[in-house]
C-alpha cells in the first residue's frame, strides 16, 4: 500500500494507527502518522517532525504510534563539586524544563556548595521491586503459600536470575492480608533502572514455578505492594532503587554573600515550611521541592519520568552548626539507570556522557551509582537556593523575571 492508500483506509477505520508498521519502515510509518493527525485535526505538525534520535531504536523500545518528537529546552547548572562514592570532583549538571528560574536557581545552589568546598554524597543500593498478588483461600493457605516461597528461595532465585544477565534476586518480603498474599521481590539491577526487568523475572517465576507446584492463582502481576509510581510509607522506609544522602556545610560569609541571607532564616524557613508545613499538609515530602530538580535531570537524562513521583518523597534538614549552615537531604526512592529505557537516545545518551555515565560501569551498576549520587548532590542545591529565594522574599521577583522574561 502506499501512502494515500493508507491514509484512506485509517479514516476509514478499515486500518489501525499501529498497523501502519507492518506495512511501512519505521520512518514511513511515523511520517504517514502525523499527516493523519494533521489532516483529522487541521494542525499543521511541522516542529513536531523534527528530532535526532534514531527511530527505528526509539519505536523498538520507547515508543508506538510514534508521530515525531516534543521538545524540551535544556540548561546546565553547575560547576558542582561533589564528593561521593562514586561522583566525585567537579559537574555541569544538565537539566531540562520549561520552568523559568529553575537552573538559575540550583546554579546559585551549586555556586553555594562549591565555594563551601562540595556536598558529601553517598548512596545505598535499595534493590528495584515487584510484587504480585495471590488469592488464597484464606490465613491458613496463605501461610503455607509464604512457607513453600521461603523453603524454595533458592530455586525462585535461580528461575528469576535466567531472564537476565545481570539481575540478581536479593529477597522477598511477603504480607498476608485475609485472602490476599504479596511478595514483594527485591532485586539488584546493576546499571539499568529494572523495573522491566523484575516484571520479566517475576512472571517467569509465578508462571513456571509459584502457580505450578502450589496450585495458588496470580491475581496480578503488581499487587502494589511494590511501590511504583505512587507516592508510599513503604519506600519511604524501606527505600526503593536507590536510597540517596547528600550534605554540605557552609560558612556564614558564603550565605551572606550568595543567598543574600543568613544560616538562622534558613533554618527557620525549613522548619516552619519542610517540616511543620508539610506535616500538617500530609505531605511525603517533607522537603521544598525536590520534584523540580528530579524531573529536569530525569528527563535530560532519559529515565522515566513518572519515577518524579518517589524522587519527589524525602526530607530537608536544616540546622545550625556554630555560626555556619548544615544542610542535607534523604531520599529513599532513587529510581534511575544508565542503561535502558530512554537512556540511548542521541540526546539523553548525550547528557548522561556529560556527567560520565553513560552505560554499563567497569563494574556493574557503579554508574547507576554514580548518578544516583549525581541526583541527591543536585537536589541538594536546588533546595538550598530556593529556600534562599524564601527567606529573603525574592522567589515571586526572580519567576517574574525568569519565568515572564519581564
Amino acid at each position: 500500500m502506499n501512502e494515500k492508500e493508507i491514509i484512506e483506509k485509517l479514516e476509514k477505520g478499515k486500518l489501525g494507527l499501529r498497523s501502519i508498521d507492518k506495512h511501512l519502515s519505521p520512518k514511513d510509518a511515523a511520517d504517514v502518522r502525523r499527516k493523519f493527525v494533521e489532516k483529522k485535526t487541521g494542525v499543521s505538525l511541522e516542529n513536531t517532525s523534527n528530532y535526532s534520535f534514531d527511530v527505528d531504536t526509539a519505536t523498538k523500545k520507547n515508543i508506538e504510534n510514534m508521530v515525531g518528537a516534543t521538545h524540551v529546552p535544556l540548561g546546565v547548572a553547575g560547576p558542582l563539586v561533589i564528593d561521593g562514592d562514586f561522583a566525585k570532583g567537579e559537574f555541569y549538571i544538565p537539566l531540562a524544563t520549561t520552568e523559568g528560574a529553575l537552573v538559575a536557581s540550583v546554579s546559585r545552589g551549586c555556586r553555594a556548595i562549591t565555594n563551601a568546598g562540595g556536598a558529601k554524597v553517598f548512596a545505598e543500593n535499595k534493590g528495584m521491586t515487584r510484587a504480585p498478588v495471590f488469592k488464597v483461600s484464606g490465613i491458613e493457605e496463605g501461610r503455607k503459600l509464604v512457607q513453600w516461597v521461603e523453603k524454595n528461595f533458592s530455586r525462585i532465585k535461580n528461575v528469576a536470575e535466567s531472564t537476565t544477565r545481570f539481575g540478581e534476586l536479593k529477597k522477598i518480603h511477603p504480607w498476608i492480608c485475609g485472602k490476599n498474599v504479596y511478595l514483594r521481590f527485591v532485586f539488584d539491577t546493576k546499571d539499568a533502572m529494572g523495573m522491566n526487568m523484575a516484571v520479566v523475572a517475576c512472571d517467569k517465576v509465578v508462571v513456571e514455578l509459584i502457580e505450578k507446584e502450589t496450585k495458588v492463582k496470580c491475581i496480578a502481576l503488581s499487587g502494589n505492594m511494590c511501590v511504583d509510581k505512587k507516592p508510599s510509607f513503604m519506600n519511604y522506609v524501606k527505600g526503593r532503587g536507590k536510597r540517596v544522602h547528600a550534605e554540605a556545610v557552609l560558612k556564614r560569609n558564603i550565605i551572606e554573600k550568595i543567598l543574600k541571607t543568613t544560616p538562622e532564616d534558613l533554618v527557620e524557613v525549613n522548619y516552619r515550611k519542610s517540616m511543620v508545613g508539610s506535616a500538617m499538609a500530609g505531605s511525603l515530602g517533607f522537603n521544598a521541592h525536590f520534584a523540580n530538580m528530579v524531573a529536569a535531570l530525569y528527563i535530560a537524562t532519559g529515565q522515566d519520568p513518572a519515577h518524579v513521583v518517589g524522587g519527589s518523597m524525602g526530607m530537608t534538614t536544616v540546622e545550625l552548626e556554630g555560626k555556619d549552615l548544615y544542610i542535607s537531604v534523604y531520599m529513599p526512592n532513587v529510581n534511575i539507570g544508565t542503561v535502558g529505557g530512554g537512556t540511548g537516545l542521541a540526546t539523553q545518551k548525550e547528557a548522561l556522557e556529560m556527567l560520565g555515565v553513560y552505560g554499563a560501569g567497569n563494574t556493574p551498576g557503579d554508574n547507576a551509582m554514580k548518578l544516583a549520587e549525581i541526583v541527591g548532590a543536585t537536589v541538594l542545591a536546588g533546595e538550598l537556593s530556593v529556600l534562599g529565594a524564601l527567606a529573603t522574599g525574592d522567589l515571586a521577583k526572580a519567576h517574574v523575571m525568569l519565568g515572564r522574561g519581564k
